[in-house]
């Protein structure tokens, strides 16, 4: 054979693997462009630095998605470079490898809402939506030039391959020593390529994870610049995160931080109704009331009313979400049932008796009811009502009306607001209401007879929040005519946040990612102030199983926001980029899931001086306290331990 062992096929063949990873470069090149004012580089040498890193895990994305293409090209079939199985590998080459590299693009857009790269997880999301092919073409309209630029590279990258071919030989070699030949190929081909995908070849470590992105990192919202997209979807790909955690942390320690298991006395049984406001994407950083004390220089409210409100309300104006995700803040606030690495409600153990807000006021006699703009079980949220036992789902179906359909989610806010009102008005009292609005989202859009009517700001969300605050107004206007409403305790919170605007400040730093408002307002009350201390979604619940003197012990990792009797201490805990985030007593502990890999002083926001190098007692007790839930919180998800009532 004129070329021993096959090589002008293995040089072409590692010509078209470069390519993968130059395009892969150029992708990080790209996200980077469009994600520069979260994750921050300091200079090009700095970027390299983080691309070499990243190197490893675009190897693993690599060579799982081109293990097919590779293979075929290796193996002695005697046809490989006739022109029609070179027209089958180019085929199967760019089919395989556009479809996956398009995920990178996805996330140039989607990452600065989800702050984390594409996981299987963004299937949950997606899969309750009836409209999927309306949201593909609305992406692709509204983020035109990310598809432009998608279609420009993937033009290129086929112009290069095709630019490098091999020429058909036919073979003197007889086919026994041609076989031998290619089997020594094949061999150390496969041995490189194992080594590839597990990140080295040492047997003593796991293939690499998510989590090891950090290891390369002195800031940590740089993990996702490290990774692609393509890598992490693949890597959780039939990985399920539920599994019990033995960290070996007593009893003693997690009823101490935690009290799983709440019984509040502090106040007399009564009947007030619950209007549960959850508000799409409407960040701490847009109000306000919530920012009079942030130093935010030339700040600028867009919320009018809530800022009215709010003075005659209890706020809480360090409150945190417990997930990054709208499914994620249903489960949090409602059930006290946070969401890691996966949504608690797309895992297999959502499906089970649960104690909730729901299931306690229905036990007194609360009528029970959630209401959705969207079609009726978008975003999970009819499954998981149905799964907490609420007594009536008000969809856009019930809404009745398509004319006011914003043409993307579901129906405006005002006039959806409208018919909560018109519907709980009819209701029996005591009831609990709760209403997750819509119109605060990507597009950004308003109804047309409003434009003009709100500040436009600085970002795309503050007119929009300006108009979903508009909608709250209006809602208080006409409640406050029915007799129901001086009995009433309203609780407004958003299911995490969007744009950032003030990005010189402390809104667009890792911690802040998740600073939504809590405010608890009850008319004719002296529940009015402003509260510093950390809360987070997993408080309310148990802070309305409080205020209305539920007499019952129930399960809840959360702490009531309006007492101190016999409760636990202020704490956070949440997740993103592939690691857990746990605040309390001063200091934020960030846990990989196996050990604590830094401390940080609760001021430093942007996690710039990590201090695990000077180790104290209260960090070492913070780090057992985390593990402590994360224990709890598996064991009872998976034991179907999550109500009290057997």
């Amino acid at each position: 054979m004129k070329s021993f062992f096959r090589l002008e096929e293995y040089k072409v063949l590692l010509y078209r693997i470069l390519l993968v990873y130059f395009f892969y470069f150029v992708a990080r090149i790209l996200f980077y462009f469009y994600n520069s004012d979260i994750v921050e580089v300091s200079s090009i040498f700095e970027f390299l630095k983080i691309t070499y890193h990243g190197l490893a895990f675009d190897t693993t994305a690599i060579l799982y998605i081109n293990g097919l293409f590779i293979l075929l090209s290796i193996l002695p079939f005697f046809i490989n470079t006739k022109p029609f199985y070179q027209n089958l590998l180019f085929w199967l080459y760019f089919i395989s490898n556009l479809i996956f590299y398009a995920l990178n693009y996805i996330d140039f857009i989607y990452y600065k809402y989800n702050f984390s790269r594409l996981t299987l997880a963004a299937w949950d999301i997606v899969k309750h939506e009836e409209s999927k092919g309306d949201m593909f073409f609305r992406f692709l309209l509204t983020y035109w030039h990310v598809f432009v630029i998608y279609v420009i590279v993937a033009a290129l990258w086929i112009f290069l391959y095709k630019k490098v071919k091999i020429k058909h030989n036919l073979r003197e070699d007889s086919r026994f020593k041609y076989i031998i030949k290619s089997v020594i190929g094949v061999l150390i081909i496969a041995t490189l390529s194992v080594g590839g995908i597990r990140g080295d070849f040492k047997k003593s470590t796991r293939p690499i994870n998510l989590v090891d992105a950090n290891r390369h990192v002195k800031k940590i919202k740089q993990a996702d610049l490290v990774l692609n997209s393509p890598f992490t979807f693949l890597r959780t790909i039939r990985v399920n995160s539920f599994k019990k955690q033995n960290f070996n942390v007593s009893k003693e320690v997690i009823e101490e931080n935690f009290k799983p298991i709440k019984f509040y006395n502090s106040n007399d049984p009564s009947k007030p109704n619950i209007v549960l406001v959850i508000t799409e994407s409407m960040g701490r950083e847009y109000i306000g009331a919530f920012n009079k004390n942030a130093g935010i220089k030339d700040y600028v409210s867009y919320t009018p009313f809530l800022d009215s409100l709010a003075q005659h309300s209890m706020i809480y104006t360090n409150a945190y979400s417990n997930g990054y995700k709208s499914i994620h803040g249903m489960s949090s606030i409602i059930s006290g049932i946070p969401s890691f690495k996966d949504a608690f409600t797309s895992s297999p153990y959502a499906q089970q008796k649960i104690e909730s807000m729901v299931s306690c006021l229905n036990s007194e006699g609360y009528d029970t009811s959630f209401f959705h703009g969207a079609p009726n079980g978008s975003m999970g949220f009819l499954g998981y009502s149905n799964i907490l036992g609420f007594d009536h789902y008000y969809g856009k179906t019930e809404y009745g009306n398509d004319a006011d359909f914003d043409g993307s989610w579901g129906i405006w806010d005002e006039p959806f607001l409208q018919f909560m009102n018109a519907t709980i008005s009819k209701k029996k009292q005591p009831f609990f209401s709760t209403v997750f609005t819509v119109t605060s989202h990507e597009p950004y859009v308003i109804p047309e007879k409003y434009d003009g009517k709100f500040p436009k700001g600085n970002v795309q969300m503050h007119q929009c929040v300006g108009y979903t605050d508009f909608a709250f107004k209006k809602f208080f206007e006409a409640a406050k005519k029915e007799p129901w409403f001086s009995n009433t305790i309203f609780i407004i919170t958003a299911d995490h946040c969007n744009q950032v605007s003030y990005k010189e400040h402390f809104y667009d730093n890792i911690m802040n990612r998740n600073a939504v408002p809590i405010l608890i307002y009850k008319p004719n009350s002296n529940l009015i102030g402003e509260n510093n201390e950390i809360a987070q979604h997993i408080d309310i619940y148990p802070t309305v199983m409080d205020m209305i003197g539920y007499n019952k012990p129930f399960r809840s990792w959360g702490r009531s926001l309006v007492t101190k009797q016999n409760d636990i201490e202020p704490y956070l805990i949440n997740y993103n980029s592939n690691i857990y985030y746990f605040m309390k007593e001063g200091y934020i502990c960030l846990f990989d899931g196996v050990n604590a890999i830094g401390f940080y002083d609760v001021k430093d926001v942007t996690l710039s001086n990590n201090l695990i190098a000077n180790r104290n007692q209260k960090m070492n007790d913070l780090e057992l306290q985390c593990k402590g839930f994360i224990q709890d919180y598996f064991d009872r998800i998976l034991d179907k331990n999550l109500s009290t009532v057997k």
